[in-house]
């Protein structure tokens, strides 16, 4: 251990990981070894990966020792450095990305929630004095009745007025056909 935190203090990182690797055993003093592997590959090396791996061992053999603690804050920050660099800079917590979810489940109850807006060509039709407004849709290869009700009516739930204006047309609502024309009423 002794050569290995000379081998250390003279900037041979590589050599002192050897020496501190043939050093481990399941001993307190392992556990002090995997605590200079753990500085060594954090502070060092930069592999936050190999560093977690140590600090938890370090933990393991002696959770109450002298560098428990620094470990423990050392941990945290290891992760989250870990993730960030695993990411390419795109880590967020379990817990923002759990507000995230929430957020934007709310976000789309509200938008189902809100009465679709009149399109201008219904407008111009009731101003006409037509009975009942519609248009044409061409189906796109991927869509399904969900998909062509929210993009007219900004809400999946008018599937159906799809379907029945269109019954005689589509055999089977979840088998659309890439080309064919819809009324949407």
């Amino acid at each position: 251990m002794q050569d290995a935190d000379n081998k250390a203090a003279q900037g041979d990182f590589e050599r002192a990981v050897n020496l501190y690797e043939a050093a481990l055993d399941d001993s307190p003093r392992g556990a002090e070894v995997h605590y200079k592997l753990a500085l060594l590959y954090d502070d060092k090396l930069n592999d936050p990966v190999s560093a977690l791996h140590h600090f938890k061992r370090y933990l393991a053999l002696n959770p109450n020792g002298s560098h428990a603690k620094d470990v423990k804050d050392s941990i945290k920050r290891g992760e989250i450095a870990a993730l960030t660099a695993l990411s390419g800079d795109s880590v967020i917590t379990r817990a923002e990305a759990a507000r995230l979810r929430n957020e934007n489940l709310t976000l789309h109850k509200q938008l189902e929630e809100r009465p679709a807006p009149r399109t201008t060509f219904e407008n111009d039709a009731r101003k006409a004095g037509s009975k009942k407004a519609s248009q044409t849709y061409v189906v796109r290869s991927g869509d399904t009745l969900f998909s062509i009700s929210r993009k007219f009516y900004k809400s999946p739930k008018r599937w159906k007025t799809i379907l029945e204006a269109n019954k005689k047309d589509i055999r089977d609502p979840k088998d659309l056909t890439a080309g064919q024309t819809l009324v949407i009423p």
